[in-house]
């Protein structure tokens, strides 16, 4: 069993071509921060919505020092069509034996109509200049993605009750 990764680990290693069948491995990376996001399926509503997101909002990515790459089992020839299609100016990782998603823990059994399988699990990590895991987005909003990516104060502030009651304060004794 593979252990759940989590910030502040180190990402895994990964060497995996690309949509031209370029080798793209972890190692290349260093010295970037990177914006690694698993997505299920080229050419689908979601994915679509995802990775045209991100292209939208590409140079901005660029500006804060992101490289940007999507990763699903789709083949490098699917993800030519995507890119294409889109007009994605990032790579695309054609992940076909799966070893990438397990090794993040992104291929995982679903369940749709009561029927289970097994596919991808949409995540993305901010992997920093180190190769560490920064963070982990698991509820992705694939309409407006780059805003989880680059307002992470934003998601932190979210996770936090509302209302935080505050202790009472300590009365002395024979006080009313």
């Amino acid at each position: 069993m593979i252990m759940e990764l989590k910030a502040g680990m180190k990402a895994p290693a990964f060497a995996v071509n690309d949509e031209q069948g370029r080798l793209v491995k972890l190692s290349d990376l260093f010295g970037k921060k990177t914006v690694l996001y698993f997505y299920p399926k080229d050419m689908t509503p979601g994915c679509t919505a995802e990775s045209c997101n991100l292209r939208d909002n590409y140079k901005t990515l660029q500006k804060k020092g992101y490289e940007v790459l999507g990763v699903s089992s789709d083949s490098e020839k699917s993800h030519r069509k995507f890119i294409e299609k889109e007009k994605l100016p990032f790579r695309l990782l054609a992940d076909v034996d799966k070893k990438l998603h397990e090794a993040y823990g992104t291929w995982v059994e679903k369940s749709m109509y009561g029927r289970k399988y097994m596919g991808t699990a949409r995540k993305t990590f901010i992997i920093n200049e180190k190769g560490i895991i920064e963070e982990i987005i698991e509820k992705v909003d694939t309409k407006n993605h780059t805003d989880q990516i680059l307002k992470p104060v934003a998601r932190k502030a979210e996770k936090k009750p509302k209302s935080v009651l505050k202790p009472k304060a300590k009365r002395k004794v024979g006080e009313g």
